[in-house]
């Protein structure tokens, strides 16, 4: 069976740097204007932690979803097969699973203030991901082509996605967790060096 389904339009494909971009800034607006100065403080941690939780959910998802649940490791498979396609989670879903996977669950442990603050990190986060993604397999967005660090960034996923290589560098906006969990390589050695493989 064909999975081209999975393949979206440049309109849809865009949707995810318009809908997040948005998300993330009506959310810092909100909290800038209507969250008690008082517990802004406590607000700002809670923002941090989300962009912390979802480093490890990008690490986490991608290794161990994307990489060995079916059927998403067929559908990941697909963008290995065709890493310039448009090839990705539909907005509406991905929005869906955030609203239900985080909002709601963060907003009866800790309240709406907290809640907002925690999703906020996490959709920066993802936001983060959407674009570094995107910018190592197209064209970068102005003030990341020609940077360092995106250098960097395409040739740690080129790594991933290199063939008849020991699976690795599932981390795309950072190589922290690669590093934790031992998944990581040394940009030297993906040239070409024979380096230690890494633990799958």
């Amino acid at each position: 069976m064909s999975l081209r389904w999975l393949e979206a339009g440049p309109a849809a494909h865009r949707a995810d740097f318009w809908a997040y971009g948005a998300a993330v800034a009506l959310l810092a607006l909100a909290l800038l204007v209507a969250a008690p100065q008082a517990r802004w403080p406590w607000l700002t941690a809670c923002v941090v932690a989300g962009a912390a939780a979802w480093s490890l959910a990008e690490y986490v998802l991608h290794r161990l979803v994307l990489h060995r649940l079916h059927p998403f490791r067929r559908w990941h498979g697909e963008h290995h097969v065709r890493p310039s396609a448009l090839i990705g989670t539909p907005t509406a879903i991905s929005a869906t699973l955030f609203a239900t996977l985080v909002l709601a669950p963060a907003w009866l442990l800790a309240g709406a203030w907290p809640a907002c603050a925690f999703t906020l990190g996490m959709l920066a986060g993802y936001l983060a991901y959407v674009v570094t993604h995107d910018a190592t397999h197209h064209a970068a967005p102005p003030g990341l082509a020609g940077s360092s660090w995106l250098r960097n960034r395409r040739r740690w996923h080129a790594r991933h996605h290199r063939r008849n290589a020991a699976p690795a560098c599932y981390g795309v906006t950072s190589g922290f967790w690669d590093r934790v969990f031992g998944t990581g390589v040394a940009l030297s050695a993906s040239r070409g060096a024979q380096g230690r493989a890494p633990k799958q």
